[in-house]
């Protein structure tokens, strides 16, 4: 595929992630979260361009860099979605206003890296974004699966950080 399908792909899953993301959803708990970051990961992996050639260190540190904005946008992004119990046992989650600063902080720094990788001349492939994609979902979905397993009794709120909720969310309608 050409540089710009893989952008075109990883900024429509990217914004359809971060659309749903609004939307009252119920959270699957199985032991199954971990399957699409892991498939991500591998698609990012095999295309031979996530490391420059002509500039390893300074493409190695950008990548890391990516990586570690994925990883902190995922913890952000799971601390900040408000999930609930409802009477049925059902665990319901929405990101909160928090959410977008979450996701705005991480668009904004992952810009800033390619603004200098772009100064510095490394060559940057879209896999690097698919890769720490994939790091943020992981981390998201395994710090959302512990909150889920903590969560309060049937019914009661638990908020996100620095979230005042006295009653539970509502669900959208389907």
């Amino acid at each position: 595929m050409s540089g710009l399908v893989d952008a075109l792909a990883v900024t429509a899953a990217a914004v359809l992630v971060i659309v749903r993301q609004f939307r009252a959803g119920r959270i699957d708990t199985d032991r199954r979260w971990w399957v699409l970051p892991v498939v991500l990961g591998i698609v990012a992996l095999r295309e031979p361009g996530v490391i420059d050639a002509h500039h390893h260190t300074a493409a190695v540190l950008l990548l890391a860099a990516e990586l570690l904005i994925g990883l902190v946008t995922g913890a952000g992004w799971a601390w900040t979605t408000r999930i609930w119990v409802e009477s049925d046992g059902g665990v319901w989650g929405r990101g909160s206003r928090a959410s977008v600063a979450v996701w705005t902080a991480g668009i904004v720094l992952r810009a800033g890296l390619y603004g200098v990788g772009a100064a510095l001349g490394v060559r940057q492939d879209s896999s690097a974004l698919l890769l720490a994609l994939a790091a943020t979902l992981l981390v998201r979905s395994a710090v959302l699966a512990w909150r889920v397993q903590a969560a309060r009794p049937a019914g009661a709120p638990t908020p996100a950080y620095r979230d005042r909720v006295s009653r539970p969310a509502r669900k959208e309608p389907a």
